[in-house]
């Protein structure tokens, strides 16, 4: 589809960019969900400096991420040790 110039508001200011038009909504939401995050932390914690609530947002999206990467690798040991058992059953049945 070809690359879209954009500009994505996040704490009052904007940043222009060049997006494949494939990723455009992608990235729209994503700049939202900043300032949804950011405007969550100001009501709760009464922070105004931007540059304290970017940091909490993002502190708060790594360990998000970090937490999703031990999920999903535990869920993929699992799944490799189910295989495991599988290929073990399909093995000892075929020597039957």
């Amino acid at each position: 589809m070809g690359e879209l110039s954009i500009k994505i508001r996040i704490a009052e200011r904007e940043y222009p960019m060049r997006v494949d038009a494939a990723e455009e909504e992608l990235l729209r939401i994503a700049g939202r969900l900043v300032n949804e995050r950011m405007k969550n932390y100001k009501d709760q914690f009464g922070i105004e400096d931007k540059q304290d609530l970017l940091a909490m947002v993002a502190f708060d999206s790594i360990v998000s991420k970090m937490r999703s990467e031990v999920e999903t690798s535990g869920i993929s040991g699992q799944i490799l040790d189910k295989i495991s058992q599988l290929s073990s059953r399909i093995a000892d049945s075929s020597a039957e």
